[in-house]
């Protein structure tokens, strides 16, 4: 099994209040936490089928419809983002915290690492355009002078026309998500996708031994999570400050 969590706490609200402002923001974020985590399995699932392994195209999973993903997780992806989101939201702030997987043979990954390999960065990089999406959007409006340079990451940019102006939180949530599920699932180490990235280069003779230490090791994500939470996010400030800098 492919297990391919994902953790988010987006931001503060800096209030306690739950006003027309904070419920929209909270639907977006959720909807886009929804939508971001389907595209990323789905294109897990993809990859696997292109690579031989149908397991998870005959488990539904090649597709942009939540249902199949939820069904293959009702916690990570349906009970747990639901309670960490209103838990979060009744204390002033935006976070959703969820997991998913799209399940894969094990011994497909033995015969073709290669493979397994582009099947774990197949997730990432559907984040990677979700993220780029994002800043298309945001750079497209702000060229046409539809949107005005923001300064929150909930609002890179604003506009006075309301339906813009959901346009352009949307935009920035979905470029902010995305980037950071991009490298919460980068990260070298074991379940994440980067740490598969090793297979690029393994000698297929160690493909067993690395497939059990992923397996062992995934078993324990909640504790490593709590454990790499502040690590994480001393990682990736620079890397959203940077790509700030570059496309906006």
């Amino acid at each position: 099994m492919g297990t391919n969590p994902a953790g988010f706490f987006i931001w503060n609200t800096g209030t306690t209040t739950v006003d027309n402002e904070v419920l929209g923001l909270a639907l977006f974020s959720y909807l886009i936490f929804l939508f971001s985590t389907v595209c990323h399995e789905a294109a897990h699932a993809l990859a696997a089928k292109l690579g031989g392994d149908p397991t998870a195209y005959h488990n539904g999973q090649v597709s942009l419809s939540p249902w199949p993903h939820i069904q293959q997780e009702p916690f990570g992806l349906g009970i747990i983002p639901l309670i960490s989101f209103f838990t979060s939201l009744s204390s002033g702030g935006l976070g959703i915290i969820g997991f998913a997987s799209a399940p894969f043979d094990p011994y497909w990954m033995l015969r073709h690492p290669r493979r397994a390999a582009w099947m774990a960065m197949a997730g990432p990089a559907a984040n990677l355009v979700l993220a780029g999406l994002g800043v298309l959007g945001l750079k497209l409006g702000l060229a046409a002078g539809l949107m005005q340079r923001g300064e929150e990451l909930a609002h890179l940019a604003t506009s006075p026309n309301p339906l813009v102006d959901g346009a352009a939180t949307f935009l920035s949530i979905l470029f902010f998500q995305n980037l950071l599920l991009a490298c919460w699932n980068l990260l070298p180490i074991p379940p994440m996708d980067g740490f598969s990235a090793i297979l690029f280069v393994l000698p297929e003779r160690y493909a067993a031994k690395f497939l059990a230490i992923r397996s062992q090791v995934g078993m324990v994500f909640p504790i490593l999570m709590i454990g790499l939470s502040g690590t994480f996010w001393s990682f990736f400030y620079p890397v959203l400050g940077f790509v700030y800098r570059l496309f906006f």
